[in-house]
């Protein structure tokens, strides 16, 4: 059974978290390559499916550590500190994710509806001058901001899956 459990447990976590890393990483230049071109369909449409992605593969990654537990627990290593260490860099990475990334990458997206809204607005009641430059909702940094966060939630993840390789001071083998 703990083959079994650890097989489930190891390609959940390449099918659930190996996406949301990927796309989570390519959210920021994305969404510079939208915000240097808000009247491109096409930079939009790419970055609202890399969002999409990371929502449902962070939904998706629950089962991770749900088959991580079963397996520890069918081992019985639950108490070994690799393990609990590897348990505490997983929350702190779902919080990562659920706090920083995806609310931030979701703030991005908003940014250009809003500053077309403006744009639209300003437009009808005649404001816009000849030659100005549409106001952005959300400037660069946010994005390069976001860059930073998406890295902590990937070397987190990195971190555990050394540790769940390597397992140091496991009496099980390695």
């Amino acid at each position: 059974m703990t083959k079994f459990l650890l097989a489930v447990h190891v390609i959940a976590a390449i099918v659930a978290i190996g996406p949301v890393t990927v796309a989570a990483s390519m959210f920021p230049p994305a969404a510079r390559k939208m915000l240097e071109a808000p009247d491109d369909a096409g930079a939009l449409a790419t970055t609202r499916l890399l969002h999409r992605i990371c929502q449902v593969y962070a939904v998706a990654g629950v089962v991770v550590p749900v088959f991580g537990f079963a397996t520890a627990s069918d081992m019985g290593v639950l108490g070994d500190t690799w393990l609990i260490v590897s348990i505490a860099l997983t929350a702190l990475a779902a919080v990562v994710l659920a706090a920083l990334v995806l609310p931030r990458q979701s703030a991005i997206l908003e940014g250009p509806l809003q500053a077309g809204a403006v744009r639209e607005g300003a437009l009808q009641a005649g404001a816009v001058q000849m030659g100005a430059a549409p106001e952005r909702a959300v400037d660069r940094t946010a994005t390069v901001r976001l860059a930073m966060f998406t890295g902590i939630f990937n070397l987190l993840w990195a971190t555990v899956t050394v540790l769940m390789i390597i397992r140091p001071g496991s009496t099980t083998g390695a």
